[in-house]
C-alpha cells in the first residue's frame, strides 16, 4: 500500500548487488587435546616411574542456546566492552519479562493487562543512523528472508538524496526507502499519534506489525520534549493494553505476573477492546532504538507528546560543520506529528 499522505513512489532505480552481511566471526577452536604422556616406563626407570600428568579438565557443559546476537557491536569497542561487563544479552522474551517486572508498580491495579509483542533483534548504531537502524530492525519482521544489510540501506538513502551520513529527517523519505528496500507497504500517519490515528496505531501493533516513530530522546532513551533538538528514531513492535476484561478464549495468564495475559500461540483470539484515549496509564509501547540492546517501555501519551513537538533543528548539529539532509520546511515539515506504519507486502489491513 502507498501512503495517502505522500504521492506514489516513482519506479525505483534497481539497486546494485546487495552487500553481504558482515560475517559473524566463529569462536576460536578449542585447544587440541594434550598428548598422552603416560607412556610405559622404560627399563631404566622402573625404580622411579614418571608420575602421571594431571587429569584433563572436564568438558564444558552446554548451558542452552547461544545468547541473541547484538548487531553493530563489531564496530563499537566501547559498547562491546559494556555488554561484556553487563553479562549475556537476554532473549527477547526474557528482556520483556524483566522490563515488566521492573515497572509492575506503574500498572493500574484496576485493569487487566494484555501484552502483544513481536520479537526484534538489537542493532547498535554508529553515528547518526538511528532511523536506518530502526528500519533495519523493522525489516526483520517485514522481509526476513531478504536480509538486507544496514550498509545497503545507508547506500540507498544517500544515493536517493534522503541522507548525507545516515540521518533521516523526513518520515516521507523513510517510507519511500522502506517500500523500495524492503518491498513492504508503508503508510505515513500525519497529525500525530492521538485522535483517530491512535486506534489505527494500536490495531497495527496488535496485528504484529512495526511502527517507526521519531521523538526527542532523553538521557535514558525515553521520550522527552526538546523541540526536536534531540530528534531520534525508534521502532515499536509491541503494545501493553490495560482493559476491564480479557476476551476469551485465546489468552493465558502469565504464571509469574498475575493480571498479565498473553495471546496463546496458534489459537485464534478476539482482539481486545482498545482503552479510551482519556484513560491515563492504560497503554504502553514496547520499543527498541539504536543506542541500547534492551527493550524500552514507554507510556503511549509520552511518545505522542514528544512526537508532536518536533519543530526545530538542533543548534549543536547546525554548528558541528557536518552536512545533513533536511527537507524543505525543516524538522517541523519532516518529522513533527508523523509516524510510519509498515506491513509486509502481502498483508491486508
Amino acid at each position: 500500500m502507498i501512503s495517502p499522505c505522500f504521492p506514489p513512489v516513482e519506479t525505483p532505480v534497481p539497486p546494485g548487488p546487495l552487500a553481504s552481511q558482515a560475517p559473524i566471526v566463529p569462536p576460536p577452536p578449542p585447544p587440541p587435546h594434550s598428548p598422552n604422556l603416560a607412556f610405559p616406563p622404560s627399563p631404566s626407570s622402573l625404580q622411579a616411574p614418571i608420575p602421571p600428568p594431571p587429569p584433563l579438565p572436564p568438558p564444558s557443559i552446554a548451558t542452552g542456546a547461544a545468547p541473541p546476537h547484538v548487531f553493530g557491536l563489531e564496530k563499537s569497542h566501547l559498547l562491546k566492552e559494556a555488554l561484556e561487563k553487563a553479562g549475556p544479552v537476554p532473549g527477547s522474551r526474557e528482556d520483556v519479562k524483566r522490563l515488566l517486572k521492573l515497572h509492575k508498580d506503574r500498572f493500574r491495579s484496576d485493569l487487566q493487562w494484555i501484552l502483544f509483542c513481536a520479537d526484534l533483534p538489537s542493532f547498535i548504531q554508529e553515528g547518526p543512523q538511528c532511523g536506518l537502524v530502526a528500519l533495519w530492525m523493522a525489516g526483520t519482521l517485514l522481509a526476513p528472508l531478504s536480509g538486507i544489510p544496514l550498509e545497503r540501506l545507508m547506500q540507498m538513502a544517500v544515493e536517493r538524496g534522503y541522507s548525507a551520513q545516515g540521518e533521516m529527517f523526513s518520515v516521507a523519505d523513510m517510507g519511500r526507502l522502506a517500500q523500495e528496500a524492503l518491498g513492504c507497504q508503508a503508510e505515513l500517519l500525519c497529525g500525530g499519534l492521538g485522535g483517530p490515528n491512535r486506534d489505527r496505531v494500536l490495531r497495527h501493533l496488535v496485528a504484529g506489525h512495526p511502527l517507526l516513530v521519531p521523538y526527542d530522546e532523553d538521557f535514558n532513551h525515553e521520550p522527552c520534549q526538546k523541540k526536536g533538538h534531540k530528534a531520534h528514531w525508534a521502532v515499536s513492535t509491541g503494545v501493553l493494553l490495560g482493559v476491564q476484561g480479557v476476551p476469551s478464549p485465546g489468552y493465558a495468564e502469565d504464571p509469574e505476573l498475575p493480571g498479565l495475559f498473553h495471546p496463546i500461540p496458534g489459537m485464534p483470539c478476539q482482539p481486545p477492546p482498545l482503552p479510551d484515549e482519556g484513560s491515563a496509564g492504560a497503554v504502553y509501547l514496547l520499543s527498541k532504538q539504536g543506542k541500547s540492546w534492551h527493550y524500552q517501555l514507554w507510556d503511549y501519551n509520552q511518545v505522542r507528546d514528544s512526537n508532536l513537538q518536533l519543530t526545530d533543528f538542533s543548534p549543536s548539529r547546525a554548528a558541528d560543520g557536518r552536512e545533513y539532509v533536511v527537507p524543505a520546511g525543516g524538522v517541523r515539515a519532516g518529522l513533527c506529528g508523523q509516524a510510519l506504519l509498515l506491513r509486509p507486502q502481502d498483508s491486508s489491513h
